[in-house]
């Protein structure tokens, strides 16, 4: 099956490709030009050259698949440089939906996210209303709602490294953030953090089984840990022990909202919202619907940092 990828080069996208090209399955990725460096068995590949804000490109890639997969998300937006959520979570996604329709494209994998919703931050609204264009199209359309997901990043951003880099290695005691003005159940908020090889296999999964159609799947991981439990997790694998203290959200978002627009600020207000509100899943049957066993986070599974 030719599948093309649109986001293929990015976390998620590495690991993915691999899985399809496992499977017998042909990538055709939309690339930036400049990023061919990303791809690790680009002979195994086809290759687009473009961006998904052009809409020719999109056709062009998406011709003579049979099922195309989007993946393009991102944390923080830029507008000065023209990143931005609306453009690339729910209007790139859009127009992915049209030039699948344009080309006879009928199947479609979307990427989305666990805890989004219509009244959420700008990355939780562009991701919903991504959700609704689908499912609103006669495309066969297959949805994923990945919590937090770790792995070998590969030179690319990811959750844990992220964390290592930002907080564990910082000299400044780790924040246990927490609401309002008393420390109660500072970095007591509850994520579960997902195997990006268990997020692949599911994709892979989908593209083969019909029943995975008109279908939302929540991808969480087994157990649910708190933010000090992964912070402590964290450290451990990466052979420290971690000071860590008390922080009131309020605080640091107001600083973030000075700093946020620049990118050597580690975290922006609606990051630090979305982590207080936690990311669990509050059904976790998906991968058991999928035929899958889910991966266990652990210092073990973080040998990468």
């Amino acid at each position: 099956m030719k599948v093309a990828v649109i986001g293929g080069t990015g976390f998620v996208g590495f690991h993915l490709v691999r899985h399809l090209i496992a499977a017998g399955h042909l990538p055709r990725l939309l690339v930036r030009p400049g990023s061919e460096g990303k791809i690790e068995r680009i002979a195994d590949c086809e290759i687009v050259h473009g961006h998904v804000g052009d809409s020719a490109t999109l056709t062009d890639c998406l011709a003579g698949a049979d099922a195309v997969i989007y993946l393009i998300g991102i944390l923080r937006e830029f507008p000065a440089r023209g990143i931005t959520f609306e453009a690339l979570q729910h209007q790139g996604v859009v127009d992915t939906i049209a030039a699948a329709q344009a080309t006879g494209v009928g199947r479609f994998l979307l990427m989305s996210a666990n805890g989004i919703r219509a009244d959420g931050t700008p990355y939780q609204c562009t991701k919903y209303q991504a959700e609704l264009a689908l499912k609103a199209s006669v495309l066969r359309w297959t949805i994923f709602r990945p919590s937090v997901i770790f792995g070998d990043p590969q030179g690319r951003m990811e959750f844990c490294s992220q964390l290592k880099k930002d907080i564990i290695d910082s000299p400044l005691p780790a924040p246990l953030f927490f609401k309002g003005l008393l420390p109660t159940g500072a970095g007591t908020f509850e994520l579960a953090p997902v195997s990006v090889e268990d997020v692949a296999k599911a994709f892979v999964i989908a593209l083969a089984e019909p029943r995975t159609e008109s279908q939302t799947y929540s991808l969480c991981g087994p157990q649910r840990y708190t933010w000090k439990a992964i912070l402590s997790t964290i450290a451990a694998a990466s052979g420290k022990t971690k000071l860590m203290a008390p922080a009131p959200a309020l605080a640091v978002q107001a600083v973030a909202g000075v700093f946020d627009r620049y990118s050597w600020f580690p975290i922006s207000r609606d990051q630090i919202q979305m982590l207080m509100e936690g990311n669990v899943c509050t059904e976790n049957d998906s991968f058991a619907r999928l035929g899958l066993t889910p991966t266990p986070f652990g210092v073990d599974q973080l040998q990468y940092l």
